[in-house]
């Protein structure tokens, strides 16, 4: 009889989830000081270097575990068979587009707040699944319900509910998620 092992089955979705999680418990540690110094972007000085490491790194952390749960229950989901499907190395282009995009826009557009949390990362990968069975010259029925039910409640809820989640991200990784799986559907 084979004897069973572990396999590391999609290494950038799994060591995403250990690296937000190794966030999670700096965070814990310091005190919050490493969650708002490396894992959390909001308009600082362009001078600080720290300011560009933001950009991207806020997608590492996350205000505490039930956030931190709430996002990879689903990464870990949805995460692997893209993996699987697009490769490693462009599945990480996608979360760092995605990651870089968000952050640019949280910096530009919210002065006043900060951002931390993969939830547009999640929704990249939600949409960018929906798009995963498509053939040329076609638009798969799961992107435009992904796109009405997913994303359009996020623009609902966006003017009418008054929560600390950034419904404008979510928005913002379902288009990333959107405009990145044409593009690799025309160069595969």
């Amino acid at each position: 009889m084979r004897r069973l092992r572990v396999q590391y089955n999609a290494p950038v979705v799994l060591t995403f989830a250990l690296v937000s999680l190794g966030a999670l418990v700096l965070g814990w540690l310091t005190g919050g000081w490493s969650t708002q110094k490396l894992f959390c972007v909001y308009r600082s000085s362009p001078t600080d270097p720290l300011t560009y490491v933001r950009m991207v790194c806020h997608v590492l952390g996350h205000s505490g575990y039930a956030h931190y749960m709430g996002n990879m229950m689903l990464l870990l989901v949805v995460g692997p068979p893209l993996e699987e499907k697009y490769g490693s190395q462009k599945l990480l282009f996608c979360i760092f587009v995605t990651a870089l995009v968000s952050g640019l826009v949280q910096y530009l557009l919210f002065p006043g707040t900060a951002l931390l949390g993969a939830s547009g990362i999640v929704f990249m990968m939600i949409v960018l699944s929906s798009l995963s069975g498509m053939k040329e010259g076609t638009v798969p029925l799961t992107l435009i319900l992904v796109v009405i039910l997913y994303l359009g409640g996020e623009a609902v809820d966006a003017v009418t509910v008054q929560d600390n989640v950034s419904h404008l991200t979510h928005i913002v990784g379902g288009v990333c998620g959107a405009g990145l799986g044409f593009g690799m559907s025309k160069h595969p």
